[in-house]
């Protein structure tokens, strides 16, 4: 199971923290707090109780997200399975409208054969597209958008072709 990584604006800049107020901030036991400080969160002073300045703390928690980001480059899709972002498979993917102005493209993990999405504006597609073939797909119209609305208007076809199908 991955870990939670804890939100570093919760910790109070102007602030000093013992190690058991910060475990009880982020909800994680002492001994990671204790784990954090080896690692190079440093503390006020070597005295006890360990102080660590709420701004160290909050550099600290930021610093360690942003070293785990990988930023896609245009062309690239980001695969959760794979944890890498990486070309689609042919270099293709397509776009999926979910508004007006932004959606999905969506592509297959060369390496995982799994399923990559990347939401993108669709005013920025062009910088994203890169080398990528991009297949458009259109979205399906809204009802009150139709010349003829009607609410079965597909109940209405299927049942038209099932009634042909079986005359023959």
């Amino acid at each position: 199971m991955a870990t939670r990584l804890p939100n570093h604006r919760l910790a109070k800049i102007h602030r000093n923290y013992t190690v058991e107020e910060i475990a009880r901030l982020f909800g994680v036991h002492r001994n990671t707090v204790r784990e954090w400080v080896k690692r190079g969160l440093s503390t006020s002073d070597c005295k006890r109780p360990m102080l660590i300045l709420g701004r160290d703390l909050a550099a600290f928690l930021q610093a360690r997200r942003l070293k785990n980001k990988r930023p896609c480059q245009p062309s690239e899709i980001y695969c959760v399975r794979c944890r890498a972002p990486k070309n689609p498979a042919g270099d293709m993917a397509e776009y999926q409208p979910i508004t007006t102005t932004g959606g999905n493209l969506v592509g297959i993990c060369p390496t995982c054969e799994s399923m990559m999405y990347r939401r993108v504006n669709l005013a920025k597609l062009e910088q994203v597209r890169g080398e990528l073939d991009i297949t458009m797909t259109q979205a399906r119209g809204h009802l009150d958008e139709s010349t003829q609305p009607s609410v079965d208007g597909d109940l209405r076809q299927e049942a038209a072709d099932h009634d042909s199908a079986q005359r023959l």
